[in-house]
């Protein structure tokens, strides 16, 4: 039975990330999104509070926290800006893409370097458009002669213009369609070509770019199990509860600063949140920020406490969607119950809706998560071309 009550580690690490964040982050969101970049200043604090390994196996060099320990952490990083928190330094999708598609050994050297330097990596998954003449991937992995040779266009990756390494997914198999990907680990400077920085609506702390590879990549660098659609599923699970995490942070941060605005904003002679028409709309917000926040939690706990994989993915898959559309109408709330203020760069909620509505795009679709919870209720074997986010479905960031 899971616990909502946290440890004493837990609630200082809590409370660490959530001083960090309001004393490095909210006060710079603006200067960080019109530099569409962090500052060497935010660069440091992040490393020295060291949440890059920290949720990372320690066998392979990371701090072997949980996914409970993570989201908690990222919930602090969210509500002071979501933009700077997916900016951050470290292996990021590149790490936990390591962690569930390969071995010990592919893992511990090529994670190594983030422990000690500012750096990033990144994981190209997504293509902007489905092919027309079978499923799967346009980007092919052809053997060669000790290992394979990599070509294609991936879309949207996330830390592209920054990364040194990249885990690419590729077509191995055609014939097999969504069961026939491999994934590979490609250096930037092996023949990975990075497109000019997409400006993006929200979230431009951080960058996106499409990427173009033609490498020759050695055996030992396709990750073991990179066309697995259990492992690729848990990936995509976890990756998809931080970026609900940050969401739910985020929607916390709309609510709170609307409902100060609509006790300090006065209309017919008292604060406009005691009219019940805003006051209504303030506690469903609440509802929403408490209801993701223990799906969040409780899903993070499934996976750390292990046994039950499906039990997991079914909480991630119902946790996920919720968050992430929480914070789209606390933030989309927060401009409407700030009237023609809500448009205006003074006030921090029109960052929040943009930021919001682009987090959506940083985890699988709701409809997406919907059929992989559907599957799993049913007792079925999860569809890879419809639980895994494909061109089919939607590109996403990664």
């Amino acid at each position: 039975m899971f616990d909502f009550t946290l440890t004493e580690e837990q609630a200082l690490l809590q409370s660490t990330a959530r001083d960090f964040a309001a004393r490095r982050l909210t006060p710079t969101m603006r200067a960080h999104e019109e530099a569409r970049g962090l500052s060497a200043e935010a660069i440091r604090g992040f490393s020295e509070l060291g949440l890059a390994m920290a949720s990372l196996p320690e066998a392979i060099g990371g701090q072997g926290l949980g996914m409970l320990e993570a989201v908690l952490c990222e919930e602090e990083l969210g509500a002071a800006d979501p933009g700077a928190a997916l900016a951050a330094p470290g292996p990021g999708a590149f790490g936990r893409a390591l962690v569930e598609l390969g071995t010990e050994d592919q893992a511990r050297p090529l994670l190594a370097p983030f422990s000690s330097t500012a750096s990033w990596g990144a994981l190209a998954w997504t293509e902007a458009r489905a092919l027309d003449e079978r499923p799967g991937f346009a980007a092919t992995a052809t053997p060669e002669e000790g290992g394979y040779r990599v070509r294609g266009q991936k879309a949207f990756v996330t830390h592209a213009p920054l990364a040194g390494w990249f885990v690419v997914c590729a077509q191995v198999d055609p014939a097999a369609g969504w069961g026939g990907l491999g994934a590979f680990v490609v250096e930037r400077g092996e023949g990975v070509t990075v497109g000019a920085r997409h400006r993006t609506l929200g979230l431009d702390a951080a960058a996106f770019a499409d990427i173009t590879v033609d490498a020759w990549v050695p055996a030992g660098r396709r990750l073991a199990r990179g066309g697995d659609a259990a492992a690729l599923s848990r990936l995509f699970a976890k990756q998809g509860l931080l970026a609900a995490a940050r969401a739910v942070g985020l929607a916390r941060s709309a609510f709170e600063v609307s409902r100060d605005y609509c006790e300090g904003r006065r209309a017919f002679g008292k604060p406009i949140g005691h009219f019940q028409a805003v006051a209504f709309k303030l506690a469903d917000r609440l509802i929403d920020v408490e209801s993701a926040r223990w799906l969040v939690w409780r899903a993070a706990w499934a996976w750390d406490h292990g046994g039950d994989e499906v039990a997991a993915l079914r909480h991630s898959a119902q946790a996920i969607p919720t968050a992430l559309e929480a914070a789209m109408r606390a933030a989309d709330d927060a401009v409407q119950l700030h009237g023609g203020a809500g448009f205006m760069r003074d006030y921090p909620v029109e960052k929040m809706m943009r930021d919001a509505k682009q987090l959506a795009l940083c985890a699988p679709t709701s409809t997406t998560l919907d059929q992989l919870a559907t599957a799993l209720d049913l007792g079925l074997v999860p569809d890879p071309a419809l639980t895994l986010p494909t061109p089919e479905t939607q590109p996403i960031f990664t």
